[in-house]
């Protein structure tokens, strides 16, 4: 069964950056699309950012030009580099794939005013 294991959250002030990384424990992760997630206390889990197998990626409006993804498909990651972090991206960050896969524990992200 294919594992992600989220890491890289923590406590940073506004403005700061931090970068997480989502290790997929599958073989075939080259030719999946990956994406980022993200849930905020009492919100729904919502998708802001995804890159696809040749590394075509998109964003959500609220995180464009701050956020990037990538992925390193000899290593099985995907990170998402975070910068200018505003309190509002607070949340517990989530990585998965296409096609879905269970769940990680996800890295809580939480940012200072």
């Amino acid at each position: 069964q294919v594992q992600l294991v989220e890491s890289g959250g923590g406590l940073v002030q506004a403005g700061g950056s931090l970068k997480l990384s989502c290790e997929v424990s599958e073989s075939l992760f080259n030719i999946r699309a990956a994406t980022w997630y993200r849930q905020a206390p009492g919100k729904e889990r919502e998708l802001i950012a995804g890159i696809t197998s040749d590394g075509t990626t998109k964003y959500i409006d609220s995180v464009r030009g701050r956020f990037t993804i990538s992925r390193d498909n000899a290593k099985n990651t995907v990170s998402l580099q975070m910068n200018s972090l505003k309190p509002e991206d607070t949340s517990v960050y989530f990585c998965n794939t296409l096609p879905f896969t269970p769940w990680g524990q996800g890295t809580q992200v939480i940012v200072s005013s």
